[in-house]
C-alpha cells in the first residue's frame, strides 16, 4: 500500500480508499470480513456519508472500528448536506445536523476528513467556511472540504479563510476517471474527467489539492463486462447512469485501448482504469467500493502498476500510440474473466 497526507490529519492516508456503501447490519458478518480484509491489505481510510443506507454505513464503520479497537489508526471520510427532494441543504444547520447523527452512528467524537456532499452556489461561501471552522475549532472535524464542487467555488472559500485567518478546505472529491462524464450520473456531480476539464485539473495541480475521487471504474463502464460490441446487450446490467453518462465514440475507443493494454500487460481492465486514476499526476486517493478480499488484492496490484505517459496519452486519445509494443485495440464479444 502507499499511503499521503491532508493537511490537519496526522494519520497516514491510504491511495486507495474503501468505499463502503454496500455494508449493512443485516449483513454484518459479511460486512465485518470486508472490512477486516481491507485492513490488514494497508487501508486505512473508509469512506461513508450521512445518506449512504440511511445511516447503516456510518453505524457498520462505528460497530466495526469499536470490536477492533482501532479508530485511531483509521481515518474516517464522512460525508454531509446533500440535496433531497425538497431542497438544497447546504446550509450551517444541516452541517451541524447531519454531522451530529454521523457522530452518533460511528461512535465517535470526530470525524478525520469532513466533506460537504454537495454545493449550493447560490449560497454565499462565508457561512460555510465559518460553520465549519466552529466544528473544527470544537474538534468534531480535523479536516474538511468539498465533494463535488467546482474550483472557483473551493477557490472563494479559501480565499474567504485566508482573508479573516480561519482553516481551508484541504481536499476534494469530484468524479475522474479514464472515462469523460458526458452527463451527470446524480444532480450536481462534478467530473474533472475528459479535455473538456484540463482546466480544473490544472487548478489542482497548481493548488496542490488532495482529491478524494470516485467512480475510477465509471460507474462499470470499465468493470470488464463492457465491450464496443457487446454495449447495448449488456446496458440493462447496469443502473441507467452508467449508458446515459459514458456511451459515447471517444469513450468506446478508450475502452478499446483499456482491453488492449490489459491484454498486454497481463492485468484486467479495471485494473489499467484504476492504474490510469492512480497514475496521473495530481494527489490522488481513489475511493474504490471493492467488495471481496480478491477485489481488494486486485486493486493493490493496479496501484503497484503505474502507468507511463506514453501509455496514459494513447488510453485517453492524446496519442496514436503510446508504444511500439501496442497492438491495435480490439473489439471483443465476450469479457474476459478477472
Amino acid at each position: 500500500m502507499q499511503y499521503g497526507n491532508v493537511q490537519g490529519i496526522e494519520k497516514k492516508i491510504s491511495r486507495i480508499v474503501q468505499g463502503s456503501i454496500m455494508l449493512n447490519r443485516s449483513n454484518k458478518e459479511e460486512g465485518f470480513a470486508l472490512l477486516d480484509a481491507a485492513w490488514q491489505a494497508g487501508i486505512t481510510t473508509y469512506d461513508s456519508a450521512h445518506g449512504y443506507g440511511g445511516g447503516e454505513v456510518d453505524r457498520m464503520l462505528g460497530l466495526w472500528m469499536e470490536a477492533r479497537g482501532n479508530r485511531d489508526e483509521i481515518v474516517i471520510i464522512g460525508k454531509g448536506a446533500h440535496l433531497n427532494q425538497d431542497r438544497n441543504r447546504v446550509t450551517p444547520y444541516d452541517i451541524a445536523s447531519d454531522m451530529a447523527d454521523s457522530l452518533v452512528r460511528l461512535r465517535s467524537d470526530y470525524i478525520d476528513l469532513y466533506l460537504l456532499h454537495r454545493d449550493d452556489p447560490a449560497v454565499p461561501v462565508g457561512p460555510i467556511v465559518e460553520a465549519l471552522n466552529e466544528h473544527h475549532a470544537a474538534g468534531r472535524i480535523h479536516a474538511f472540504g468539498g465533494s463535488n464542487w467546482t474550483p472557483e467555488r473551493l477557490a472563494e472559500a479559501n480565499e474567504y479563510a485566508d482573508k479573516r485567518g480561519l482553516v481551508p478546505f484541504a481536499a476534494s472529491s469530484p468524479n475522474f476517471s479514464l472515462a469523460d462524464q458526458i452527463a451527470e450520473p446524480w444532480k450536481d456531480c462534478l467530473s474533472i474527467a475528459g479535455p473538456g476539464q484540463a482546466a480544473a485539473r490544472e487548478w489542482y495541480a497548481e493548488n496542490d489539492m488532495p482529491l478524494f475521487t470516485w467512480s475510477s471504474v465509471a460507474r462499470g463502464f470499465f468493470s470488464g463486462k463492457v465491450t464496443r460490441a457487446n454495449a447495448e446487450q449488456v446496458r440493462d446490467q447496469f443502473d441507467g447512469t452508467m449508458p446515459k453518462s459514458y456511451y459515447c465514440e471517444d469513450n468506446f475507443t478508450r475502452l478499446d485501448r483499456a482491453w488492449a493494454l490489459a491484454e498486454e500487460k497481463g492485468l484486467s481492465v479495471p485494473q489499467v482504469a484504476l492504474s490510469y486514476v492512480l497514475s496521473y499526476p495530481l494527489d490522488i486517493y481513489a475511493l474504490v467500493g471493492s467488495m471481496s478480499g480478491d477485489e481488494i488484492a486486485a486493486n493493490e496490484q493496479a496501484l503497484d502498476n503505474p502507468l507511463t505517459e506514453a501509455e496514459m496519452a494513447w488510453l485517453d486519445l492524446r496519442s496514436e500510440a503510446s508504444t511500439t509494443r501496442l497492438s491495435s485495440p480490439k473489439s471483443r464479444a465476450q469479457p474476459r474473466e478477472r
